[in-house]
């Protein structure tokens, strides 16, 4: 994608291909961000909408990471430390809904969306991928609390602790690798979503994954553009993982511990 993004038009349709480019160039890169004219009227009226759609990625997977986590890690912990009834029987069953493919509810989903008129609205988008993402993030966060001692919070309690604010104050600082864990893969899935994306916005809502796709002119598709957008997308992603590589795998492999 990289060599691909800064090749020139004529070079990515060379025979035979070759990894290096003559006459490398960042006016693709320039188009997306700064808005450059486009002297050769070549790149396709969808540059325009490149920034509005990486706004909207960003805002909607923060606030459905914030979303699945915060609610997903209290839902844990009620299902981890309470006498709740039928509570293996929840926890099976909103892992067994991990396996139901999306495509199979899609209709009900788009009546419903409709209905309440969430379609092309970036709340929309945030109630249907945490609904999506919270069963796992559940299904993690109460296996790594299982892992941390009742007797933390229970001396907490003992000290003048609230049930809430042994949780806040004891439990969630013990957690932090878990906490990073699920928050890093409902960033990624978010991030990442194309299909429900594709089916339920318009123009106002579109992600990144939705708009780089589209980058098609008159003369064909532009697949460098394609490139440059991709490059552009990855990055956020590909940072989240380097930096926190290290809690994302504590975090996952802790809460198989016990189950």
């Amino acid at each position: 994608m990289v060599v691909s993004s800064i090749s020139p038009q004529t070079e990515l349709s060379a025979k035979p291909p070759h990894w290096i480019p003559n006459n490398p160039t960042l006016f693709r890169y320039q188009a997306l961000f700064l808005k450059a004219s486009d002297t050769q009227n070549l790149l396709p009226a969808g540059v325009e909408k490149f920034l509005r759609g990486l706004t909207n990625s960003l805002m909607v997977s923060t606030i459905t990471t914030v979303v699945c986590v915060v609610v997903g890690s209290m839902a844990a912990y009620a299902l981890s430390r309470l006498t709740v009834p039928g509570r293996k029987q929840f926890l099976f069953g909103i892992l067994g809904s991990q396996m139901l493919p999306v495509f199979v509810i899609i209709i009900p989903l788009n009546l419903m969306m409709q209905q309440y008129k969430l379609i092309d609205t970036r709340h929309g988008l945030i109630l249907l991928y945490s609904g999506f993402l919270l069963p796992t993030v559940i299904w993690i966060m109460h296996g790594y609390f299982l892992t941390l001692p009742r007797e933390l919070e229970e001396a907490a309690m003992i000290d003048g602790c609230s049930r809430l604010s042994a949780f806040l104050k004891v439990i969630i600082p013990l957690s932090g690798p878990g906490v990073v864990a699920v928050s890093a893969f409902a960033f990624l899935s978010a991030w990442n979503e194309f299909f429900m994306a594709l089916i339920f916005t318009a123009s106002n809502a579109k992600t990144i994954t939705v708009v780089v796709t589209e980058f098609s002119s008159q003369f064909g598709t532009d697949y460098g553009l394609m490139a440059t957008g991709g490059v552009i997308g990855s990055i956020p992603p590909l940072l989240l993982a380097f930096l926190l590589q290290k809690y994302i795998v504590a975090g996952l492999t802790a809460g198989a511990v016990k189950g």
